[in-house]
């Protein structure tokens, strides 16, 4: 017979509205009093890529971009979708691992709240072409620090990239507006979720300032 120590904890989740779409988010500790709802877009499904692409593409498509830039990991199933949705082929891709390819890339440094760690943006030279004087919207899952979206704006702009939109699923709490400065005025998002904080032993509530 198994003890009460040895049952696995019931986690809490949060239900946020993506555009009509209900999800039901997992409620993630990063610290003993502090958590995020975590939303992993590659584990949501197909038809929940196509939603979010088709959505943020109606919400894009005024800016008339030439290229859409997302970010490995999380954000290539995002830059994919929009892409498909706005009737365009090619897509960039800012890579986080060091292939064998990448040896004289554009680099960018970041930092990510669910990565430890300094983690590096970086951009294929051969794909600098894409971008170079072109309408670029940068895309991503979610911005909650705004780091490692800066770190995209800021690398697409050294290679030449004319930034007129930003497109993300979700917002989370509000650190990234400091981060964005005046870039978030460029953001489009789909939804928006706060950060939770331990409200007694048995659970986590939204922590009211993390609310827009």
């Amino acid at each position: 017979m198994k003890s009460r120590e040895s049952e696995p904890a019931i986690r809490q989740h949060w239900t946020v509205d993506v555009a009509g779409r209900p999800v039901d988010l997992p409620i993630v500790p990063i610290k003993p009093d502090f958590a995020i709802s975590l939303m992993m877009v590659i584990d949501l499904g197909v038809k929940f890529g196509e939603h979010v692409g088709r959505k943020l593409a109606a919400r894009l498509a005024p800016l008339k971009p030439d290229i859409i830039v997302g970010a490995a990991t999380l954000g290539i199933p995002v830059a994919i979708e929009v892409t498909r949705a706005l009737g365009a082929d090619h897509y960039v891709i800012l890579q986080k691992s060091p292939k064998i390819h990448l040896g004289d890339a554009l680099e960018q440094r970041i930092s990510s709240i669910t990565s430890k760690g300094e983690q590096r943006l970086l951009l294929d030279r051969e794909a600098v072409p894409l971008i170079e004087g072109r309408r670029v919207v940068v895309v991503d899952d979610v911005v909650a620090s705004g780091s490692s979206l800066k770190g995209a704006l800021d690398l697409v702009r050294r290679a030449g990239g004319n930034v007129v939109g930003i497109g993300v699923i979700l917002t989370e709490a509000r650190d990234w507006q400091a981060t964005l400065g005046a870039d978030c005025a460029l953001l489009h998002s789909l939804a928006h979720i706060p950060q939770f904080t331990r409200q007694d032993a048995s659970g986590w509530a939204p922590i009211p300032e993390t609310f827009l």
